[in-house]
């Protein structure tokens, strides 16, 4: 929620000529509900906290989007800091904040990331604060002594210390100095509020745990190759300096949130997938409620009030949520929360805010106004105002009885911080300066051909009704204070209330897609190591191909656990993979899948080598590229794992490409029954040819269905046993638009290089006589006499051979 309590400041108004002929000045632009959402967002600022000793990390972070410190208890992690970089991708920081005094690992670690000059959008800051700043006594007493608006002010010293230590692990030695050198950081950075008083202090809001735990691991290059998320410009000139929008993608199809709190959260549950399988049948459960015939206007309408969760509006919608989920079944825990934990503390701040916040008034005037009858002495003052035109215009007319009778008219106008004015149209015979100076006038400056003055009434006036604006709007901020003082007494309940409405968003976008796609629910059988799908679909091909062909999908037990999958090009494989790789993501993220039936086992992770788009920034080979992305499978997949591979290998050349394959694969089998879950395209049909895998229960082979018709080759797009007979290589060619001779001509080669014969020239691709000029070449080389002593070779050269060569050429 945004708070409520940024102090309007005054800012003088010059005498334009709006505030000259109207005598107030027109009030600035407003932007739109979702223009000031969008720039709320763009301002939003993760500023993260981390101390590593001992082979443990401290983490702590600042969100300025809710003004909240996110920490994780002390937590273990490996010498190349694996977890760190788990963290850093989930959370993107603009800046890391650590102790000056650091062991060589985490020195190595943050070199390393202030080098990533291609890290997406930006790479963070790194600050080093002394290390005393991080002391564990003073880091203590820095949170304990901290102002947070979440605590009464009704509590003792005593109970504050324990309500904190409810809320704050203070056994986590590491967390707690981590935490007590980001409140230093906040302090003297002053986050959020630079340039307000000093005595302002940074607000924070409350502070929240999140733990990786139970979460899948998915690397960069996963996301980006499955199309989980996928950035674009953004099409409004105006927008490009914004930063990106989504294109076509898993997110950008299932993000139907209603409010910018579920659309972020939908992003976090997209960023850490889980094995947690409490946590995924309690989304599922609340997914499935609202898909049933009876509860689609119940979801339609609770959508509706989810369009108003933002700012001051909220608490109105969340009562309507509230209301509306108490006549829901209770046995599901998120409407049981929702009917219990909107409080009527809830209640009292909707109350609140109705009876004093006039919402049109703030909108047409672009600041916090008040409603009538809340302070009588703002009443009377706006009752002034509101009368000084009529007044004024009693007083022009008086005014012009004293006034030169060249002088056809004039007004009295009143400007903010300069006060009243006589107006008056400038005469022909006004040229020089000197013209301006009327007897018992003041005159103050020219503007639009209007000369403005100070008389004796103006000053009067000035005496008499002062600077009635900007006496209001002194008046009305400190209301605005005290208002914002009751709401931030109950922050807690606003809190919990955004954090359920954004669930609740979250689950009827997931709830609204799966509708119309015509997805089904996952079952999660943690027994069983395996993914198994019936009659899949492709979440983003299915939307833009006309005709889409399901497959089934199964692996571990007695399927294996590496499919082998050959086919000719163009038949699917990589589809395939990648839809294998979706189904499981949508099911670890608590989504409703398409497919008929899926079951998926323990997943701890998923990485693919399939292939994207190469980066000059990365100064790699395609090849490289792909080397890395296996490496990272090779060291980190267990037998919990999914591994998919499409065409690695094919970078370098055929007899070493094949021969890494063959590697990889064998040394998973090597493992056994620990060998992760891979699914393997290849057009390396040698691979089998050869044998060289060895045969056994892990591996099985299968095919992309294809037929024959004459010369034509038709695809079924169907997975099913077996191992193809050829990569039709000519035939996708044909379907590219390469002319019928050059694919004849690689096939025939294709054909010779099988068959060890001997490769001949085209004689059709030769020139008229080339073969017979390349003949006559020859024998007068044979004929030539190298013991003749009257023989010139330069002569031999440019008479004899140059003429031929040049027929030849």
């Amino acid at each position: 929620m945004a708070s409520l309590g940024a102090n309007p400041r005054r800012t003088p108004q010059g005498p334009g000529p709006e505030a000259a002929s109207s005598g107030f000045p027109s009030p600035a632009p407003v932007p739109s509900p979702r223009e000031a959402e969008e720039e709320e967002e763009e301002l939003a600022e993760i500023h993260l906290c981390v101390l590593w000793n001992s082979g443990y990390l401290g983490i702590a972070y600042y969100d300025t989007s809710d003004s909240t410190i996110h920490f994780m208890p002390d937590a273990p992690d490996h010498e190349s800091l694996k977890l760190l970089q788990r963290v850093l991708d989930e959370i993107n920081p603009q800046s890391v904040v650590t102790s000056a005094k650091q062991d060589e690992n985490m020195t190595r670690f943050l070199g390393k990331l202030a080098s990533q000059e291609h890290r997406e959008p930006k790479r963070p800051e790194i600050i080093f604060l002394p290390s005393v700043d991080f002391g564990l006594e003073i880091s203590k007493q820095r949170l304990l002594s901290g102002n947070y608006s979440f605590i009464p002010d009704s509590m003792t010293a005593t109970e504050k210390i324990l309500f904190l230590s409810s809320i704050i692990p203070f056994d986590c030695l590491l967390t707690v100095r981590a935490l007590g050198g980001l409140l230093k950081f906040l302090g003297r950075r002053r986050i959020g509020v630079e340039l307000e008083d000093y005595n302002v202090s940074v607000p924070i809001l409350g502070f929240k745990k999140f733990m990786l735990t139970h979460l899948v691991n998915i690397d960069q290059d996963t996301y980006s190759v499955l199309q989980i998320f996928k950035s674009e410009s953004h099409p409004s000139v105006y927008k490009v300096a914004s930063g990106l929008k989504e294109g076509l993608s898993l997110f950008g199809i299932l993000n139907r949130c209603r409010c910018k709190w579920g659309e972020k959260l939908l992003r976090l549950w997209f960023t850490r997938p889980t094995h947690d399988l409490g946590e995924l049948n309690s989304r599922l459960d609340v997914i499935q409620f609202f898909l049933l015939p009876q509860n689609l206007d119940m979801a339609q309408m609770l959508h509706r009030l989810l369009g108003h969760i933002k700012n001051v509006p909220t608490v109105y919608s969340a009562l309507g949520l509230r209301d509306a989920c108490r006549s829901l079944p209770q046995s599901i825990q998120l409407f049981r929360d929702i009917a219990q934990e909107f409080s009527d503390d809830l209640h009292h701040i909707a109350s609140l805010i109705g009876k004093v916040v006039d919402f049109e008034g703030s909108l047409a005037e672009n600041r916090f106004t008040v409603l009538p009858n809340i302070d009588p002495e703002i009443d009377e003052k706006k009752r002034r105002l509101m009368g000084l035109p009529n007044f004024l215009t009693e007083v022009a007319r008086k005014e012009l009885e004293n006034l030169d009778s060249r002088i056809p008219s004039c007004s009295v106008i009143y400007i903010p911080l300069i006060g009243f004015l006589l107006s008056i149209p400038r005469l022909p015979s006004m040229v020089e300066a000197s013209d301006f100076e009327i007897n018992g006038l003041d005159f103050m400056f020219l503007s639009e051909e209007k000369l403005h003055y100070r008389s004796a009434r103006t000053k009067e006036l000035d005496a008499l009704l002062g600077d009635l604006h900007c006496e209001i709007r002194d008046q009305e901020t400190l209301l605005m204070y005290q208002l914002q003082c009751q709401v931030l007494a109950r922050a807690a309940v606003l809190t919990r209330v955004l954090d359920l409405a954004s669930r609740l968003d979250v689950l009827l976008a997931l709830a609204s897609a799966a509708q119309d796609y015509g997805y089904s629910r996952p079952r999660y059988s943690p027994q069983v190591l395996g993914v198994r799908i019936q009659n899949g679909r492709h979440p983003l091909m299915e939307l833009c191909a006309r005709t889409f062909v399901p497959n089934s999908t199964e692996c571990g037990g007695d399927k294996g656990r590496v499919k082998v999958i050959t086919g000719p090009n163009s038949s699917g494989k990589s589809i395939y993979l990648k839809q294998v790789g979706l189904i499981t993501f949508m099911a670890l993220v608590g989504s409703f899948v398409p497919a008929e039936e899926a079951e998926i086992g323990a997943v701890d992770a998923i990485f693919t080598r399939i292939h994207s788009c190469e980066s000059i920034s990365l100064g790699l080979s395609t090849f490289m590229i792909d080397l890395n992305q296996v490496a990272k499978a090779v060291n980190n997949a267990t037998a919990q794992s999914l591994v998919l591979i499409d065409e690695f290998g094919k970078g370098t050349n055929t007899v070493d490409g094949l021969a890494l394959l063959a590697a990889v694969l064998r040394h998973w089998l090597a493992r056994g029954p620990t060998c992760p879950h891979i699914f393997v395209a290849t057009n390396f049909l040698s691979l089998v040819q050869l044998q060289l895998l060895p045969r056994g229960p892990l591996v099985q082979y299968l095919t992309m269905e294809t037929c024959e018709d004459g010369n034509d080759l038709v695809f079924f797009y169907q997975v099913c046993e077996g191992v193809a007979k050829a990569s039709h290589a000519s035939h996708t060619a044909a379907q590219a638009g390469l002319p019928d001779k050059l694919v004849a001509r690689g096939k025939e080669v294709s054909d010779l290089i099988r068959s060890g014969k001997p490769i001949k020239p085209v004689k059709d691709l030769l020139k008229k006589n080339q073969m017979e000029n390349c003949q006559t070449l020859v024998d007068k080389f044979m004929k030539l006499d190298l013991e003749d002593p009257n023989l010139d070779l330069n002569v031999f050269m440019s008479q004899e051979v140059l003429p031929a060569a040049t027929s030849i050429l």
